[in-house]
């Protein structure tokens, strides 16, 4: 099988939800020689950005974006395994991913989450009802170039607030580049609170992510 008939069939087997065949396709394209990196960007990744732009014009739903990310994460497992092997890791930044305190929803950080690290950002996830102290305190540890935080409740969307608020209160808001989504965020909230960056749905959050990173 051709490498375009590969990452044909990856695509597919994204937008299909079969876990099953992304493995199979993963494993068989690996046997053949195929660079892990090359179906898992123009393949696999590629697969996972068309089913989150299907969620976001409402084509699809939640469910079965849900079953996409377990099935590109399924396949990335057996790509990341050869990338390690042959040396050809290069992390493009590092991102710290929280639910604010409070906020106990978790199902769309995690999808965001399968999609960064489809693209090579290493992102440090720190669950659901986190405190912002802890938010700043894993930024540092990690050395991370983004913070990324998710509020789903019009009660805890101040939080991202409190995060802002925080790191300019430290001086370290010139540190890390910050990035909020979630149901109540908009972009008007966003520029608001002085946040660098914000992500409607999965895809973008993406897109956006690897523009303040530098990777256009």
């Amino acid at each position: 099988m051709s490498q375009s008939e590969y990452v044909s069939k990856a695509m597919g087997a994204v937008l299909n939800c079969d876990q099953a065949q992304a493995v199979e396709i993963a494993n068989q394209a690996l046997a053949e020689g195929v660079d892990p990196v090359f179906l898992l960007n123009e393949g696999f990744s590629v697969g996972i950005r068309e089913m989150g732009e299907l969620f976001g014009h409402g084509e699809v739903f939640l469910p079965q974006l849900i079953l996409a990310a377990e099935t590109m994460k399924a396949a990335t497992a057996v790509l990341d395994q050869a990338i390690q092997e042959s040396g050809q890791t290069s992390a493009k930044g590092t991102m710290v991913m929280a639910t604010v305190e409070g906020d106990v929803h978790d199902i769309g950080k995690g999808i965001v989450i399968s999609l960064l690290n489809t693209q090579g950002i290493k992102v440090i996830d720190l669950g659901r009802d986190v405190p912002t102290d802890k938010i700043i305190q894993a930024a540092l540890d990690n050395n991370a170039d983004i913070i990324g935080t998710s509020a789903l409740l019009t009660t805890t969307i101040m939080a991202q607030k409190k995060l802002e608020d925080e790191l300019c209160r430290r001086n370290l808001r010139s540190r890390f580049k910050t990035m909020v989504g979630g149901a109540p965020c908009t972009q008007r909230w966003a520029n608001k609170i002085g946040a660098d960056a914000y992500a409607e749905d999965a895809a973008e959050a993406v897109t956006k992510a690897l523009e303040l990173l530098g990777h256009k």
